[in-house]
């Protein structure tokens, strides 16, 4: 399994950890000129709750694949956090914020996996 797809999953599993809702992993790696290789998008359903899966991720992804992020940004306001794992960009939202950004149309082009929530 080559490092992207370990990391993707690492992702993930702390979305899942914290019941993370739609998430929906798009492959950009066929796409000329994209910033990274894969979007990893979800929502909580509150602001304490977007919170909480971006510390998840970011904690799951140091045990188990010992990588810190390039940058994380929107904490504090927790409507959209993008932590930024060069090759791997996860947006974790609020569901009105996902909604109104809408990136899963934005990068249509894109080879997009959806994955079932969990109970």
């Amino acid at each position: 399994m080559n490092e992207t797809k370990k990391l993707v999953d690492s992702i993930v599993t702390g979305i899942q950890d914290k019941k993370g809702h739609g998430i929906v992993i798009a492959d950009l790696s066929e796409i000329d000129g994209t910033i990274c290789q894969n979007f990893v998008i979800c929502h909580g359903n509150s602001p304490q709750q977007v919170e909480a899966i971006a510390e998840s991720v970011s904690d799951y992804v140091r045990e188990h694949n010992g990588e810190k992020p390039v940058n994380c940004a929107g904490l504090g306001n927790n409507q959209w956090v993008a932590i930024d794992y060069s090759d791997i960009l996860v947006h974790i939202f609020t569901p009105e914020t996902r909604e109104f950004y809408d990136l899963e149309h934005l990068w249509e082009d894109a080879q997009l996996t959806e994955l079932p929530d969990l109970d």
